[in-house]
């Protein structure tokens, strides 16, 4: 390395900044973020530096740069366009031995600045070592997205109890042990999400109990979305790779499911017409049961947990049963699908409002709906489920006042690789479906929207 990384404390420190532009205003900023007391040398400095000198917040010694301005000064940023000035800041400061900074000029600096991630009290750096800034700010984006913004709440949560923990477990190596299960367990994830009253309960009680295991585990509904894994939310990718078993069911893509580690279980709970691997109740008492047995459980839904995935039913037992869980949403099927087939769900031409609704077929008929109000004009209907009751459904919209030309399409595997789009009108849609071979999951839209797909489909063109 050429560099050492360090973390330096500067509250209450005095340092200086050379410069009165835009980037020394940006290094300002920077330090007075963490408390330290700045001082600026330069002729002028711009409007927001000169409201915090005028209100007390940073010193302002309006003159050029000469080398006893250092004096008393803990930490030197030459921030000038001038090469002769910066040169003399950085002589001055390595003769007097303070470390010293010149922006954007490595060959002049005893230390450098890194791309910060602050997720205060955990900070996070990146550094090229002044090679490429541009790389070091790219790899900051990737830590940016890969650590949440809670782990600034667990943190804090942590440094509360680190005493009491430590008196609680003197043994060092159950200590250990007992914070790598915190840390990667509900009470993390409770911290995380912003409920730190009931983060810190759990942990008070896990405490109590002088780190032994409290045998519950916690159940996570994560929506995987319609079917492209980089449409995952943050969260949803973190928790199916944390996760010691998925319980998933036959809507989750095969790639999604290639993101769950190797090592944990997975549980296939699919449900397809006719055919379902585990009714729902085994289902609820499954994940109520592997819960209670301390394991860490995704219950990984296609689509979004709460629309047409009966997460609300499953949440419903693990209350019952006192367990934790939380719920993190994902893009629904109608929003991905009808993106990735141009064609948006309102439009202020063409639908001012969208419905959901489930084509179920129950012995041979579409789960009785409110036809007369789904075939209202100016709306989209979505139709999740639809594929094998599409002609009843058709047919029960133009007995209900749709028109024969009223604008309809089908997307199979939508946002994948596989998607396929169908489009047609109410009249002939059934039978441009019927004769291809389609495969599930597919969605029905109905709408005029629908003749925009022709127009904005922008998905595999290239």
């Amino acid at each position: 390395m050429d560099y050492l990384p360090l973390f330096m404390k500067l509250a209450g420190q005095p340092c200086l900044v050379v410069g009165g532009g835009p980037i020394a205003r940006r290094k300002v900023e920077l330090l007075r973020s963490v408390g330290a007391a700045v001082t600026v040398v330069a002729p002028s400095i711009t409007a927001d530096m000169g409201r915090w000198a005028a209100a007390g917040e940073i010193q302002w010694r309006e003159k050029s740069f000469e080398p006893h301005d250092l004096d008393g000064y803990r930490l030197v940023i030459g921030a000038t366009d001038l090469r002769e000035v910066n040169e003399s800041v950085c002589r001055a400061a390595l003769e007097a031995n303070i470390p010293v900074n010149v922006v954007d000029c490595p060959e002049l600096c005893s230390f450098i600045f890194p791309a910060i991630v602050d997720r205060s009290p955990v900070v996070a750096a990146v550094s090229s070592g002044g090679v490429s800034p541009v790389l070091s700010r790219l790899l900051k984006a990737k830590l940016e997205s890969a650590i949440p913004f809670g782990y600034g709440h667990l943190a804090e949560l942590a440094g509360r109890v680190r005493r009491v923990v430590k008196t609680a477990i003197p043994d060092g190596s159950a200590r250990r042990e007992f914070w790598e299960k915190v840390l990667r367990g509900p009470v993390a994830e409770l911290a995380m999400s912003g409920r730190t009253r009931e983060a810190e309960e759990l942990l008070q009680r896990e405490i109590a109990a002088a780190g032994a295991v409290n045998g519950i585990g916690m159940v996570y509904l994560v929506g995987a979305g319609p079917g492209d894994p980089e449409l995952l939310t943050l969260r949803a990718f973190r928790l199916i790779q944390e996760a010691d078993v998925v319980v998933y069911d036959r809507l989750v893509s095969p790639e999604i499911m290639g993101l769950v580690r190797r090592d944990a279980e997975k549980i296939y709970a699919g449900k397809q017409r006719s055919q379902h691997t585990l009714p729902q109740e085994d289902i609820n008492r499954l994940l109520a049961d592997l819960a209670m047995a301390g394991k860490r459980v995704v219950r990984l839904k296609g689509g979004d947990p709460f629309i047409f995935g009966r997460g609300g039913e499953e949440i419903e037992t693990l209350m019952e049963q006192g367990i934790h869980f939380q719920v993190v949403p994902g893009i629904t099927a109608a929003s991905g699908c009808a993106a990735y087939a141009g064609i948006p769900l309102t439009h202020r031409d063409y639908a001012q409002s969208v419905t959901f609704v489930t084509g179920h077929l129950r012995q041979g008929e579409v789960t009785e709906l409110d036809w007369g109000r789904l075939a209202a004009p100016r709306q989209t209907v979505v139709v999740y489920m639809g594929l094998q009751g599409l002609p009843q459904i058709c047919a029960a919209l133009l007995a209900h006042g749709s028109s024969p030309e009223l604008p309809a399409a089908l997307v199979q595997q939508g946002t994948t690789a596989n998607q396929a789009v169908i489009a047609g009108t109410l009249a002939t849609l059934p039978d441009l479906v019927e004769g291809q071979s389609i495969k599930a999951p597919t969605l029905a839209i109905i709408g005029e929207v629908v003749r925009l797909h022709g127009k904005l489909a922008w998905f595999g063109r290239g």
